[in-house]
């Protein structure tokens, strides 16, 4: 299953993210991305946020005043099966190879995005399938809006 990069996003710290034409991604995430609470947020095992597009329009039709960058990922997604995106799973996005590690937990930074401030809309444990997932980059590269994005193998992923 093949799918493509919707936006990149990045803030200085917090959210939400601003989209940005390209960005480098390096181990410790993408470049000119901060995050204000380095306790829950970046280093090398929550390098990369991703969302998919599909769960955002999803949320905007339940009346969610949702956009892409606001829940804090850096990448959102289109045309993929999110409930594939399990951890461990590797992603082939443009020339970056990531691996997911988690599942993210939706925090209160992120109430603004949702009717009635209900950010637990989007917890893996409360709705399985709609969270936000972190990743690890396993190959670094630059990302930009209309890359394509696979999912891959480990094996293929280490051979890449």
């Amino acid at each position: 299953m093949s799918g493509r990069v919707v936006q990149v996003s990045v803030s200085p710290g917090g959210v939400p993210k601003r989209p940005v034409p390209s960005a480098r991604v390096t181990i410790e995430g993408l470049e000119g991305d901060g995050h204000r609470d380095r306790e829950h947020h970046g280093g090398p095992e929550r390098a990369v946020c991703v969302y998919a597009m599909e769960l955002i329009e999803a949320l905007r039709m339940e009346g969610h005043p949702v956009t892409p960058g606001a829940l804090g990922e850096n990448l959102t997604l289109e045309g993929l099966d999110w409930t594939a995106l399990v951890p461990e799973t590797c992603l082939l996005v443009g020339d970056v190879v990531l691996q997911v590690t988690r599942y993210t937990s939706p925090c209160v930074n992120i109430t603004a995005s949702f009717e009635r401030g209900d950010y637990g809309r989007i917890s893996q444990k409360r709705h399985p399938g709609w969270s936000r997932v972190y990743a690890r980059v396993l190959r670094s590269g630059t990302i930009r809006p209309g890359d394509p994005v696979r999912l891959v193998s480990a094996g293929e992923a280490e051979r890449r």
